[in-house]
């Protein structure tokens, strides 16, 4: 069987599942199907669940490559050779995907077959946000030629040496300026050259501080994209003008066998010092193999000791190369044979369905499911009572043992239970002074909220902040005039952080969600300022507006009473813009990568939110119940990645159970765009039961918070 452009995806869904198969299946799912099914004898059940389709789906690609005559008993010949060739490469050196062209009949180079790959590579590894360090060559050139992403933002591709005298086309300029257009990336050159005189002219150079910019932007970058030279006379590396006045003999004589990014190595991967050592400017073989991600794009046999050296050396993660090339490889490295298995015959799959085990009823730490907030509620006067305390012995309305005082403005939060530690979590010393708690995803009634406001208040108002729903507005409103009725002038500041829930021109018909954490905190610190209470308001006002904040679903949470799932979600989709309580989100999709569901809320942050190369921001990873910090510190990680790729700083950030959703498997993630005055009071000093911030300030960046 032949494999030819007719394999080519064209189902629906098919573009989605490219973004998910590993490299060597060269996009194709019927490949990759057909790989774990002949080649891995993998159950169609199997490979449902690796490739994330439908069992169904899988039957429909293994019938229609065979009826399109892809497979008969094996993969066809060529295609096979170079999968096994590229699961070698991956297992032998340890790497992070392979890409292995099949060997062709010669009508077109190796270099447009290579770079026609690593274009394909490229658009699948590259990511918003990253900054790509790139070398030159034939093949860096090529690959830029054969790429054009239009998808993704904030994108830097750094030159990764200085420029050379040369006047063929793939120079380092040159080749880094391709890249930059074939993907819409920000560039930055190196204005250097790569080979100077001497040291101190380099040193010069490099205290320059425009090129001393341009070398730290070349430290920031996560991905490396290179190719490798031999030393052969007819190399890149010969036609660059390194030996114009230097011999290769001082290399050749110390084992030197290949050059990455002019930086040269031995046959085990180890660095050649040489004279050039001291006078080339540019991306070091350390910072090389720093780099996240380390893309080498390389072939011909003439290059095997070149490539097996950067292998064996650690500076290539993602391996491109050929199927003559990589059984070179792998030869000289000791593997005598490569093997594939035997091709299977088509299994018939058991048609009888094992019984099910699926439980109905989720387990949880309960005695009456009716008295759960009261419980609760019990528990956390016990476990805080240094922080909280009843109201007149209501356990639905607590105030701060050290919060109200006279003159002072009070500040009331409130909502339903379920959010734990929002809202009791955040009452105390320079934060709320009361709160009102409702039942389970339920507002708290109008008397709660009044006894809050009684013992909140210090003769200069109340502030009440709380979230933007229909049940807290009414009660809210009605406790709000029983106040005035009794003297208590009130301020009402709603909550409305939730990006998804309606278009930026209806900003005010928004959901309060996670964002409510910095809106309160900043109310907060300004009531416990002495500033007045329409002060106060403005500036829960202005940190409400510069709030941003999505989050994603993954699973549905259960509710106490019922103990069962309050919605539905299948098993390989996830849920975007989901609502704390399960209200539904935007879209519905198939599950994702981190860095991807990251990306898509960022994107929209970025949308909305103004901020620049030089502000500041801070940053909440908020899980909704039951998604570890594992996996909240692996959000974070791209959230700053791409606050970091638009030169965007974190000021502050907490990462952590802030405002759940019960036992709801997702996360939110809520941008607070700072100015000095909002910086200022997020850094005010505060002590509540789950948050403390000290008088030194809010915690760094990369730090947890102080909690208690």
């Amino acid at each position: 069987m032949a494999l030819s452009k007719k394999n080519a995806m064209t189902k629906p869904g098919q573009a989605e599942l490219a973004d998910v198969i590993p490299l060597r299946y060269a996009d194709d799912p019927y490949v990759w199907a057909c790989w774990l099914y002949y080649e891995d004898g993998r159950t169609q059940g199997d490979i449902a669940e690796i490739m994330g389709i439908s069992r169904a789906t899988v039957n429909s690609y293994l019938a229609e490559a065979r009826s399109r005559g892809i497979v008969s008993i094996s993969i066809e010949p060529a295609r096979l050779s170079s999968l096994v060739v590229a699961q070698e490469l991956k297992q032998h050196f340890g790497l992070t995907d392979c890409l292995v062209v099949p060997d062709d009949d010669g009508s077109r180079t190796l270099i447009d077959r290579l770079g026609a790959a690593g274009a394909q590579a490229v658009a699948k590894l590259l990511k918003s946000g990253d900054t790509v360090a790139v070398a030159w060559g034939r093949t860096v050139l090529s690959i830029a030629e054969n790429l054009h992403v239009s998808n993704l933002q904030d994108v830097t591709v750094v030159q990764a040496t200085g420029g050379t005298r040369a006047g063929f086309a793939y120079t380092p300029e040159l080749c880094a300026a391709a890249l930059a257009k074939a993907t819409n990336a920000q560039l930055i050159n190196i204005t250097a050259p790569a080979i100077v005189s001497n040291a101190q002219v380099k040193s010069a150079f490099l205290d320059e501080p425009v090129i001393a910019e341009q070398f730290q932007a070349l430290t920031r970058a996560n991905k490396a994209l290179f190719g490798i030279s031999s030393l052969r006379p007819n190399s890149t590396i010969h036609t660059s003008g390194f030996f114009e006045d230097v011999s290769i003999q001082d290399y050749l004589a110390r084992n030197a066998v290949g050059v990455i990014a002019g930086r040269f190595i031995d046959a085990h991967g180890h660095p050649v010092s040489g004279p050039l050592d001291d006078r080339t400017i540019g991306i070091s073989l350390d910072r090389l193999r720093d780099s996240n991600m380390r893309i080498a794009v390389a072939g011909g046999f003439d290059k095997v000791p070149a490539i097996l050296a950067a292998l064996r050396g650690g500076y290539v993660s993602v391996l491109i190369t050929d199927a003559a090339t990589g059984r070179g490889i792998l030869h000289a490295d000791g593997v005598a044979q490569i093997h594939s298995k035997p091709a299977q015959r088509l299994r018939q799959e058991p048609s009888a369905v094992p019984p099910s085990h699926n439980r109905t009823h989720i387990k949880k730490f309960l005695n009456n499911p009716d008295d759960v907030v009261d419980e609760m509620l019990d528990g956390v006067i016990k476990a805080h009572a240094a922080h909280v305390a009843p109201i007149n012995g209501s356990k639905r309305a607590l105030v701060a043992r050290h919060g109200p005082r006279a003159g002072k403005v009070g500040l009331v939060i409130g909502g339903g239970s379920g959010h734990e530690p929002c809202f009791l979590g955040y009452v105390g010393k320079g934060l709320a002074d009361a709160v009102a708690i409702g039942n389970v995803f339920s507002s708290p009634p109008p008397v709660p909220i009044l006894e809050c406001a009684k013992a909140a208040s210090g003769g200069a108002g109340v502030l009440f902040v709380y979230g933007n729903y229909v049940g807290d507005v009414m009660n809210f409103e009605m406790a709000a005039e029983l106040a005035q009725e009794a003297n208590i002038p009130t301020r009402t500041v709603l909550t409305t952080d939730d990006i998804s829930s309606s278009p930026v021109e209806d900003r005010d018909g928004r959901r309060g969600v996670a964002g409510n954490f910095f809106v309160f905190k900043i109310a907060g610190a300004a009531c416990d300022r002495g500033l007045s209470l329409e002060e106060c308001e403005a500036i829960a006002r202005k940190a409400n507006r510069r709030t941003y904040t999505m989050g994603v679903a993954l699973e549905p949470c259960s509710l106490p009473q019922t103990r069962r799932h309050n919605f539905e979600i299948g098993p390989d989709e996830m849920e975007i813009g989901m609502g704390i309580h399960g209200e539904r989100g935007v879209i519905r999709e198939k599950m994702m990568q981190a860095d991807e569901i990251v990306d898509r809320i960022m994107d929209r942050v970025f949308s909305e939110m103004t901020a620049g190369p030089g502000d500041q921001v801070a940053v909440l990873v908020n899980s909704f119940g039951s998604t570890p910090l594992m996996e909240l510190y692996i959000l974070f990680k791209r959230v700053e990645e791409r606050l970091s790729a638009k030169r965007i700083s974190i000021a502050a950030n907490w990462v952590g159970h802030y405002c759940t959703s019960l036992d709801m498997n997702g996360a939110s993630i809520s941008i607070l765009h700072l100015d000095q005055e909002l910086s200022d009071l997020l850094s005010h000093p505060c002590d509540t039961a789950f948050l403390r911030v000290t008088a030194k300030g809010a915690p760094p960046a990369g730090s947890l918070p102080a909690v208690q």
